[in-house]
């Protein structure tokens, strides 16, 4: 099978598990750059070399109050126009990806952040330099906005529903060590006494950019985009490259029926966001909401004020006017976020999704109060109590609520609305990421314990919704979670206690159950369960690839073991 630049069908030579492999080293790639960029700032932006090249970032000693304010609100602009790009790269995804393709899509985000890098890292002089550099700053967020909304999609597709679960997990994983690279490299260059202190982190973004761009034109397209969009052939090419099989033998044959009339019956029932603004016994909107309120409190409780900022925090707050300390601190910061992500791979399908949330919100507050209440009285001895707060954050945060709000609002939002649910939530995510990097410094310079008090704050506020809202949806099928808001809406009990003491149930039970409330108003989605039984049958004498598969195994994403439809928004 030859290369071809825009071919949807190339595999780089691999076949069958080798393949599965690149695509997973791929999609790991791309959110390794999102992790860098995200702590690519937190040692440049108060960098000596880079506030003598751009002067409105700098806030020098003898400045008053006015214009120091204005250097932080200059340095909290440069950071989260970025986050300005992101946004409406993942907007153009999710409102144009799918006619364009996973793979082309990537393909140009990549690109895009190679351009991008270049305009930033070739920015010189004070003012118009600055502009360049934001510019610059602003094209690569959008690349990157492109891919972490693409590529979940892209790899969810072509993975098998049992490893879903832990693909998410590992994605989340990659973004910390993205962040770890960044920190140390800033903290290795803060030796150097000239533009490259700054020039070279920024320039070092293009080597992620490459990777991803030189796998993904070996990686094919998605099978299910290509069955979706009537390229047959190509799309038993791709499948029977996945599972290392001739494109005509039964196998794949039988996969390509199975996701043809998964992708029939997911595209008659999707509904857009009129609908989504519904509530009755189906609680579109409710769900919708819980679900983007993971991504809301997880930007409000600190994470990324943490993480684009923890050398400026350390510098301006606990160790104050100590760089390289401080830079050696938010090196060892970026160490344990990376280390500490490490446990979600083993505690989030066993304690699950609700006492995972609230572990993370009661120890990211504990951990904030530390810091803040060692900040009140800021003594050398006290900086080192704050510290230690600071370190606490970020482990609850790696295993906690890193990972979650990725998983839960695929989850909790139904097959019908959560195309369009999933890219609120998306949205939700960019928008209170920019408003927190946004003010941060700005927050730090007026207020300094003050900030962390505000955090605590809000973390402590997180508890409640967690505990009332937050139903547990780990081992539970689409179905079944359709079945406890329908019961909580019809019963008068909140979804929580209706998912704490409804038992699972078998597919028939879910049918009878679903009859009973009235969850399938119309013959397609009457049909469902006997589609999906015949689907299963049928995929079960053909050991297929998801063969196997149970109703109640403990991965996030196995509701799509039932109807077979791969996860459309996994972002």
């Amino acid at each position: 099978m030859g290369f071809e630049l825009w071919g949807r069908t190339n595999t780089g030579g691999l076949r069958g598990r080798p393949l599965r492999v690149a695509i997973t080293a791929v999609a790991t790639t791309g959110f390794s750059l999102f992790g860098y960029d995200q702590g690519l700032m937190s040692g440049i932006i108060t960098g000596t070399e880079f506030n003598e090249e751009f002067p409105p970032t700098w806030s020098k000693p003898h400045y008053n109050a006015s214009e120091k304010r204005h250097a932080t609100v200059v340095q909290g602009a440069v950071t989260a126009c970025y986050e300005i790009g992101c946004f409406f790269g993942a907007l153009f995804a999710l409102v144009r990806g799918d006619r364009i393709g996973r793979r082309p899509l990537v393909i140009v985000g990549a690109v895009l952040i190679i351009i991008g890098t270049v305009i930033s890292t070739a920015a010189f002089g004070e003012h118009w330099g600055l502009g360049q550099f934001v510019i610059g700053r602003v094209i690569t967020g959008i690349g990157n906005g492109m891919n972490t909304a693409t590529i979940p999609v892209w790899q969810s597709e072509i993975s098998r529903p049992e490893n879903r679960g832990k693909l998410v997990n590992l994605e989340g994983s990659v973004i910390a060590i993205g962040t770890f690279v960044a920190y140390w490299i800033d903290f290795g260059l803060s030796y150097v006494n000239s533009s490259v202190q700054w020039r070279f982190p920024v320039a070092f973004q293009i080597v992620f950019a490459a990777g991803l761009l030189g796998g993904i034109l070996f990686m094919p397209e998605s099978p299910r985009w290509l069955l979706a969009h009537g390229k047959k052939e190509q799309a038993h090419i791709v499948l029977g490259a996945l599972n290392d099989l001739d494109p005509n033998d039964d196998h794949v044959l039988a996969e390509s029926t199975v996701i043809t009339d998964a992708i029939n019956r997911f595209s008659r029932s999707q509904l857009g966001f009129k609908e989504l603004m519904s509530g009755g016994k189906n609680q579109h909107f409710a769900r919708m909401v819980i679900g983007s309120s993971t991504q809301f409190f997880q930007q409000f409780t600190g994470c990324n004020a943490a993480i684009y900022y923890s050398t400026v925090l350390f510098e301006e707050t606990i160790f104050v006017g100590d760089r390289r300390l401080s830079l050696v601190m938010g090196g060892v910061f970026a160490s344990v976020y990376a280390l500490a992500t490490i446990p979600s791979f083993f505690l989030v399908d066993k304690l699950g999704r609700r006492n995972l949330f609230l572990i993370g919100a009661t120890g990211q507050a504990l951990s904030f109060t530390i810091t803040f209440a060692c900040l009140i009285n800021p003594t050398k001895q006290n900086a080192k109590g704050a510290a230690v707060g600071i370190f606490l954050f970020i482990t609850f945060f790696a295993f906690t609520i890193l990972p979650l709000p990725w998983i839960y609002p695929p989850e909790i939002n139904p097959l019908r609305t959560r195309t369009v649910a999933s890219a609120v939530s998306t949205c939700t995510n960019w928008l209170t990421n920019f408003a927190v990097v946004m003010f941060t410094p700005i927050f730090i310079n007026d207020a300094q314990w003050g900030c962390y008090l505000f955090f605590a704050c809000l973390n402590y506020a997180f508890i409640p919704v967690i505990f009332w809202f937050y139903p547990e949806t780990a081992g539970r099928s689409l179905e079944e979670i359709d079945i406890i808001f329908a019961k909580a809406y019809t019963d008068g009990r909140p979804p929580w206690r209706v998912a704490a003491t409804m038992p699972h149930l078998s597919l028939k039970e879910q049918e009878e159950q679903g009859m009973q409330l009235g969850l399938y108003d119309n013959e397609a989605e009457k049909q469902k369960f006997e589609q999906t039984e015949n689907l299963m049958s049928s995929s079960s004498s053909a050991k297929l690839p998801e063969e196997g598969s149970n109703v109640n195994e403990n991965e996030n994403e196995n509701t799509n073991e039932k109807d077979q439809t791969p996860k459309p928004t996994d972002v």
